[in-house]
């Protein structure tokens, strides 16, 4: 009788997207638990920040404001900038295009138009302080920090193969954390009243005040 012979690599290349979509899941759970505890800090870091963001000159918060206002407005009713913000990817995928790993997070976490309006106000600042110049750029400020974090956010979400959205949760809450901190750290050295050691120390400590608080509730009887 004739010895059948199984085709083995046949069987091995339907194997490894089967391995894969397991491993796929097992990633997309994981980074989805990940997310989940994000969310205490993306709380802790929005209070501590309004808190500190509410002891600077109150013309000046309503003109960062306005500038986020602004750019809602333009972004729902008048015209999508997705090519500038495309734009800013481009220049930070060249800034870090000899480090790989960062190539492929920068653009997202990193909002370049506020990173280069922040450098040129502190520059200009020096030489030049007006209460026009200083309304101006919180202005921007608001107005480009609410491009990089939409834009962010729908490409995030845009995404296929999210498994249970894992990417966009933890994605988009990192990335809302460490813009926000960015934010703190640029007005620290714009405002004395605004404190980034009082903001960080704030925000972790209600952070964790906020997780014990849950496990407590779910755990602990």
């Amino acid at each position: 009788m004739a010895k059948i012979e199984f085709p083995k690599e046949k069987i091995e290349l339907k194997a490894a997207p089967t391995r894969s979509k397991v491993s796929g899941a097992a990633f997309g759970i994981t980074k989805f638990i990940l997310g989940i505890l994000l969310l205490p800090f993306v709380y802790s870091t929005t209070i501590s920040f309004l808190s500190q963001f509410d002891l600077i000159d109150k013309s000046l918060q309503s003109y960062f404001w306005s500038g986020v206002i602004a750019f809602l407005i333009v972004y729902l009713f008048v015209w999508e900038p997705a090519k500038i913000y495309a734009k800013g990817q481009r220049i930070l995928e060249l800034v870090f295009r000899f480090f790989a790993p960062l190539v492929r997070v920068a653009p997202y976490v990193l909002p370049v138009y506020f990173i280069l309006i922040s450098v040129g106000f502190l520059l200009f600042s020096l030489a030049v302080k007006t209460e026009e110049f200083s309304s101006s750029g919180i202005f921007l400020f608001g107005f480009s920090l609410s491009l990089h974090l939409v834009f962010s956010a729908k490409t995030m979400r845009s995404r296929q193969g999210d498994f249970l959205k894992a990417n966009y949760i933890f994605g988009f809450s990192l990335v809302y954390i460490i813009n926000l901190i960015i934010l703190a750290f640029v007005l620290n050295l714009i405002f004395a009243n605004f404190s980034f050691t009082v903001f960080f120390n704030h925000s972790f400590q209600k952070a964790a005040d906020l997780i014990y608080a849950i496990y407590k509730q779910l755990f602990v009887q």
